[in-house]
């Protein structure tokens, strides 16, 4: 029961990116990087001659325009090394493009592996090995660390909250940054949240 738990968390904090503390939108955008899950399909394939595998990432209204590039792709690629690059690369932009269109994201191009952020390679290395004890733990450590340290500024800020009006200021500052921050942890853990989500609304939850 807690596994069950903490592993909707993990699921949660995967969706929404919390890890990141800037919130950015593109923060999971792991389709759209050469070492994600969309390229390395597309690059078996295409050895491989068999597109297959590749249409579970696209939409059934986009199947025809993928089959049509790659037929392009493998026809090119038989020109030789560069010619095999380019269109290569031709074919990955235009699958990730269509994946992403599929799902409501921006296609911003292509980026490195490095752009993967760390909890997404945790949540890829879970699914190989079978395991998702390790991802739990990280990110349960994470979203523990992120209650306590703002648990303790507006602690410690409330103390001395009436001892002047730039003192209460900080209290309320630290108040609604800790209040935010834990109303939209149970926000997410009770919804859950998208693969392309636009991350967490942190201090968006209520005024004060």
């Amino acid at each position: 029961m807690k596994m069950n738990y903490l592993f909707r968390i993990a699921v949660t904090f995967l969706g929404i990116g919390l890890l990141c503390a800037a919130g950015s939108k593109n923060v999971f955008a792991h389709c759209d990087t050469l070492d994600g899950p969309v390229v390395q399909t597309a690059r078996i394939a295409l050895e491989k001659g068999d597109i297959t595998p590749l249409l579970k990432w696209v939409k059934a209204d986009d199947e025809k325009e993928i089959r049509a590039a790659f037929q392009k792709t493998l026809v090119v690629r038989t020109k030789g090394a560069e010619a095999k690059e380019l269109a290569d690369m031709y074919f990955f932009e235009t699958l990730v493009r269509i994946h992403r269109a599929g799902e409501g994201a921006p296609y911003t191009g292509l980026k490195p592996g490095a752009a993967v952020d760390p909890a997404v390679a945790l949540a890829d290395k879970a699914l190989e090995s079978g395991s998702v004890d390790k991802l739990v733990g990280v990110l349960s450590e994470a979203m523990s660390n992120g209650i306590r340290e703002r648990f303790q500024h507006a602690s410690e800020t409330r103390k001395h909250a009436n001892v002047s009006v730039a003192a209460g200021r900080e209290y309320v500052k630290a108040y609604v940054i800790f209040t935010h921050y834990v109303e939209g942890l149970h926000a997410m853990i009770k919804g859950g949240g998208g693969h392309h989500s636009e991350g967490a609304k942190g201090d968006k939850g209520h005024d004060h």
